[in-house]
């Protein structure tokens, strides 16, 4: 039990100005690379031979899929230091699970960006393709994770037991990337990253595509960062409570 005053202010104090500085600028960045994409992605790059104007929602499908990806991959690199490290810091969870909530939320957008592009493209909003499938069971296991973290427990309990359900969970991750491989899949392979090293992509297409991922990479950091700052004063505030509790008893006693 942490050796708090009862009645004691927890709420953390204000991040130092550096830090501050740097939230905003991040921020800051996220807008304009933003902005960039939306004029870029409607008007200034060209529709695609097959596809038409539907190619246009790549500019937010693809990126929006590389950042759910990196949220999972960030939350077991987290949970694997706070399991690993002799402190066993909560910071770690924290990070953990701020970056699963906003995994959650960008492989959401995902689904629905990849629905909609899916519709002119194969006639329907879905199909139990490998690719769709695949990455469906991946957002319910990380929806699954944000409810074991939801439990009532101890920060303690939730960081040890989510932490394992995390470096799990994250080994689903290679079987969505490469179920076009594995499998006969509807979905296309990767048009950037493919193994031959071919791009077969307009310049100004892969231009504002790139700058889509380093738009919603930046978003990604500046919601994590302000999302585990909530946590750190949800868990003061729950110590708080529950060291108050305690001295009401023992006064009652």
């Amino acid at each position: 039990m942490a050796d708090v005053v009862p009645g004691a202010d927890l709420t953390p104090t204000r991040p130092r100005g550096v830090a501050t500085r740097a939230t905003r600028a991040i921020g800051a960045l996220a807008a304009v690379l933003f902005a960039w994409v939306l004029v870029g992605g409607l008007w200034f790059t060209p529709a695609e031979k097959q596809q038409g104007e539907s190619v246009r929602i790549m500019y937010v499908h693809v990126p929006s899929a590389w950042v759910a990806y990196l949220a999972f991959v960030v939350t077991a690199v987290a949970s694997a230091c706070y399991l690993l490290g002799r402190r066993r810091s909560l910071g770690f969870d924290r990070v953990a699970g701020a970056s699963a909530e906003v995994g959650v939320l960008f492989m959401a957008l995902a689904l629905v960006t990849g629905s909609l592009w899916g519709h002119p493209t194969w006639g329907t909003f879905w199909v139990w393709d490998p690719r769709l499938t695949t990455t469906a069971f991946l957002f319910v296991t990380y929806v699954g994770y944000l409810a074991v973290r939801g439990t009532g427990a101890t920060p303690e309990q939730r960081a040890r037991r989510s932490a394992v359900l995390a470096l799990l969970a994250v080994l689903e991750i290679p079987l969505v990337h490469f179920s076009v491989v594995l499998w006969r899949s509807l979905h296309q392979q990767a048009s950037v990253l493919s193994p031959d090293g071919d791009v077969k992509m307009d310049g100004s297409m892969l231009t504002t595509l790139f700058v889509g991922v380093v738009a919603f990479t930046s978003l990604f950091a500046w919601l994590v960062v302000h999302r585990q700052r909530v946590q750190a004063m949800g868990d003061a505030l729950a110590i708080r409570e529950l060291d108050d509790a305690i001295a009401v008893r023992g006064v009652a006693g």
